[in-house]
């Protein structure tokens, strides 16, 4: 079986381009990403909840 990859929070920072800051400010209005935390506190997250969820935010191309 093979495991679905998960992000390291720095690594997500880097991919959305986006600061610490303003991803903790869009979680705690709960428009971030689904998450894991695991046991030591830190956050996980599963490449596809990443993917689906800048999906669900694409905006539609005005013409």
């Amino acid at each position: 079986m093979r495991r679905e990859p998960h992000l390291k929070l720095a690594d997500l920072l880097s991919e959305l381009d986006m600061s610490r800051a303003a991803f903790y400010r869009m979680r705690a209005r709960g428009q971030a990403p689904k998450s894991i935390r695991l046991p030591n506190g830190q956050l996980r997250f599963r490449r596809g909840d990443v993917d689906q969820w800048l999906q669900d935010h694409e905006e539609a191309i005005a013409c």
